[in-house]
């Protein structure tokens, strides 16, 4: 991974918002998007935006089951060095 790829990754998930959505995720294997916006009390249509924009940049992958959309960490070295690192902060 290239340095700027790195950036952006970090400028994505750096969000207070996604940082909260992403430790959801964190402790689940796979979790909806009504699920997260209840736990958080936040809109559906906020945590999907952000959930949008992680997928888009590879953090998550989007699965959808029936009319729900759900979403899982995409697996890869720098989504589990985030957990590693967002987690001893939580």
């Amino acid at each position: 991974m290239h340095l700027n790829e790195l950036a952006k990754l970090m400028r994505t998930a750096g969000d207070e918002s996604r940082l909260k959505i992403l430790c959801i995720i964190f402790g689940k294997k796979k979790v909806c998007v009504s699920d997260i916006a209840k736990e958080l009390d936040m809109s559906i249509a906020i945590v999907s935006h952000h959930l949008q924009v992680m997928s888009k940049e590879g953090l998550v992958v989007p699965i959808r089951e029936g009319k729900r959309i759900c979403y899982e960490l995409l697996k890869d070295k720098f989504v589990n060095d985030l957990k590693k690192f967002v987690c001893k902060y939580k």
